[in-house]
């Protein structure tokens, strides 16, 4: 084994004659490579983060300040003064010491004039007011034209880096309580009785007037103190501190696109996508990816992509954790029970498409049978937290069973490699819902739960991805998927399917990892009857909505997303027979570090236009002025929360800070426990500017989706996928007696179509005569 020849690499015996000493030259090379590699990654992460300090001045400027100072040195005798200040401190006034007083000048002023710079760019950044004028048909007022311009000329001196634009971000700004007591109320009134409303209200204001006072003290101390003063809260309490399993309640799923069926050979669609995720990666640790820009200008945070790779959630008791590598030479690959450590680094760079398909190939071709228990214990990372951090404790803490848990929490990514196919017909709804479910869960126990994500290869050459969530938001694999696919089509294969090229090469062989887990069967066991439970419950429908899509929507001028969400509004109301509480996901990026933000999209007025549409006495006008109001409000309600005036983050804060306390609040304790029933999601695209989508339609994803948040809840994550097709990703929970998946697809269908005819219906009445 690698591992054996690795450890006698080298070693000595003491002897009656002497010291006695043996080495292996050819393992000595490669640690020597690696070192060599190492110091280079240091060397070059040095220099990004000087460029980054004194971003957006390009470092070139400092030359420039050099030639000014000695320019003023030897030609203004009056500025002699300020260098013989600093000549008093130097050990000579020699010409040479007199340069070094010029270079020290320089270099002074050159760091006052960038922190100016610096400062006024993050000054910038924190106005918002583009944010609510840029949509909607809003004139843009002459205060952002200047803001926009200003922008503009300090961000385009030099290139950005990936993390360039991080310390000029602002912070997350903690808005007043009372701000956010009436967002809340007010949108929890559609949803409550007066009785109720009233009860509610009262609570309210004995918070606001009472602990809210404290709590918000507190709060307001830790967004000064910290980066942000939600995501490291978030990420422990939401995240790592939940005991529920990660299928399906945590984690989350990307399809193909099923539009393009590139090669229907698996070994080659394998080492494409692992290839180009290592070449994602390689610009990701250069800094080279280009920073995501709303509207070509202003900056989202990058802060998640540090820990796409080499990165892995590690069980604990209690809590879990994050752990993050530094880097990693392998991935780990699963097929048919067994998994395999495959090297991708060989000679100092990274293996080709061709060479890595040949590792493939051999993984496929291997006929071993799996160690007992091997077949199934990534299902430990699948059910209870607690169970897996005691079992983890107990079994994996030494041995082989350690090293080769190593070897996969170390990995830069695991891969599945499936022994069926991802299919997709239009003729055939099913097949695309069984895609997706076997991304959101396979058997519950073929992917590793654990990991930053795990690629699915299917047998027919077909691809998706089932990612964790508590290191990033779902935008942030979206990129690198979006990069894959293009990637995909640009670099393409032969004609026989295969990937391009002929390896330059023999590629390490995989190496097949050890396992002793007859102690851990009925660990193991009893976790794979937790998971097999929620995969047999799960209700996944993927709807292909194609009878119209973003193009329609823009003539109705509305947003795309309100369009939708009160499409949803509609199909729920129809579906239960009443509203309920609904979230939609909106970053927060715009601030340092910043992740998600609740839009709460059941609002007064979307009611109001729900009720209208089920009402045969309201004419189409009025329909269509109370739909458009509820669209406004929804995307006012979406900008705010984008702007950090949210109203779910700042409360999950501010009971976070009671329970620290020790303070119980009424009010915190039924608005946190109020159940998440319709939960949407909606998948962005075009973060990558590689190529033009609109030249290449087929190329954009199917979207993905997670499980519902409530067992009688549904989860519905969408994406529009172009000007006339939309995908909704909607599950639900089988032992739920309320919801259906199947049936949901076809409410939203209704409401679509019934959207779409009242639109064609006004302009009809509104059409003026031909003269």
């Amino acid at each position: 084994m690698a591992e054996a020849h690795s450890a006698v690499a080298f070693s000595f015996s003491i002897t009656h004659e002497g010291w006695d000493v043996n080495f292996d030259r050819e393992v000595l090379h490669l640690v020597w490579a690696s070192g060599i590699r190492s110091w280079k990654k240091r060397l070059a992460r040095f220099k990004n983060n000087v460029r980054n300090g004194v971003f957006p001045a390009p470092l070139q400027s400092l030359w420039a300040m050099m030639g000014i100072v000695l320019a003023l040195r030897y030609a203004n005798n009056t500025f002699i003064k300020y260098t013989d200040i600093i000549l008093q401190y130097l050990p000579g006034t020699s010409y040479v010491w007199q340069i070094v007083s010029c270079f020290i000048l320089s270099l002074t002023f050159w760091l006052i004039l960038i922190y100016i710079v610096r400062y006024t760019f993050k000054i910038m950044l924190m106005y918002k007011g583009w944010m609510y004028e840029s949509r909607g048909g809003h004139k843009v007022s002459l205060q952002t034209k200047l803001w926009g311009l200003g922008v503009k000329l300090l961000s385009s001196k030099s290139k950005p880096l990936l993390y360039s634009y991080q310390g000029s971000l602002p912070k997350l700004p903690l808005p007043p309580v009372n701000q956010t007591m009436k967002r809340y109320l007010k949108s929890v009134r559609p949803l409550m009785n007066d009785s109720e409303f009233e009860s509610m209200v009262k609570l309210a204001n004995e918070f606001e007037d009472g602990i809210a006072v404290k709590l918000q003290r507190y709060l307001w101390l830790k967004s000064w103190w910290s980066s942000n003063y939600v995501s490291d809260w978030w990420e422990e309490y939401v995240y790592l501190r939940s005991r529920t399993p990660l299928i399906v309640n945590s984690n989350f799923y990307g399809t193909d696109a099923i539009m393009l069926h590139s090669t229907s050979i698996q070994a080659a669609r394998a080492a494409m996508i692992i290839w180009q995720c290592l070449q994602y990666r390689r610009l990701i640790e250069r800094q080279e990816l280009e920073p995501i820009r709303v509207q070509g200008l202003v900056p989202l945070c990058s802060w998640q992509y540090e820990r796409i790779f080499n990165t892995t959630r590690v069980p604990g008791a209690v809590s879990d954790k994050i752990v993050h590598y530094n880097d990693s030479r392998h991935i780990v690959v699963y097929h048919a029970g067994r998994y395999f450590k495959v090297i991708i680094y060989s000679q100092n760079r990274i293996l080709h498409p061709c060479e890595i398909e040949e590792q493939i190939q051999s993984i496929l071709d291997n006929t071993e049978k799996p160690y007992a228990g091997e077949e199934k214990v990534a299902a430990l990372t699948a059910a209870d937290r607690t169970h897996w951090a005691n079992t983890r404790t107990q079994y994996f803490f030494k041995g082989i069973n350690r090293q080769s848990l190593d070897a996969i929490e170390k990995a830069a990514f695991v891969v599945t490699l499936d022994e069926v196919p991802y299919e997709y017909d239009p003729e055939d709804s099913k097949k695309l819902d069984e895609f997706g479910r076997i991304l959101m869960t396979g058997k519950g126990y073929d992917r590793w739960f654990d990991k930053s994500f795990t690629l699915c290869i299917g047998s027919n050459g077909r691809v998706g991805f089932n990612a964790e969530h508590s290191w990033a938001d779902a935008p942030v694999m979206g990129h690198l998927w979006e990069h894959f696919l293009c990637g995909d089509l640009v670099v393409g294969y032969q004609e026989n399917g295969h990937t391009i090229g002929a390896p330059e090469l023999e590629p390490p062989k995989p190496i097949r990892l050890q396992w002793n887990l007859e102690p851990v069967l009925e660990a193991i066991e009893k976790s794979y009857q937790v998971s097999l439970a929620l995969v047999k419950d799960i209700d996944l429908r993927i709807l292909a909505f194609s009878d119209y899509g973003k193009g329609f929507m823009k003539t109705a001028k509305v947003s795309p997303d309100a369009f939708i969400q009160m499409a949803l509004q509609l199909a729920y109301y129809r579906d239960a027979g009443k509203f309920s509480l609904t979230y939609e996901a909106s970053m927060t990026r715009l601030y340092r570090e910043g992740r998600t933000e609740t839009v709460r999209p059941c609002t007064l007025e979307s009611s109001t236009w729900v009720k209208s549409m089920l009402d045969p006495n309201v004419d189409t006008n009025k329909r269509i002025t109370l739909l458009r109001e509820a669209c406004a409000t929804h995307q006012r309600g979406y900008q705010d929360a984008m702007c950090g005036k949210g109203i779910d983050r700042h409360l999950f804060c501010l009971y976070v800070v009671s329970k620290y306390l020790e303070v119980e609040s009424p009010f915190l304790n039924k608005v946190l426990s109020e159940p998440w029933r319709l939960s949407t999601s909606q998948t962005p695209h075009g973060q990558t500017t590689q190529f033009d989508l609109r030249k290449f339609p087929n190329c954009i994803s199917a979207g993905g989706g997670f499980g519902p948040v409530a067992n009688d809840g549904y989860g519905v994550s969408y994406i529009i996928a172009g000007e006339n097709l939309v995908f909704f990703h909607i599950s639900s929970k089988k032992s739920s007696p309320h919801t259906d998946s199947s049936r949901f697809a076809v409410r939203i269908t209704e409401a679509l179509n019934d959207m779409k005819s009242l639109y064609d219906d006004w302009k009809s009445s509104t059409k003026q005569p031909s003269s």
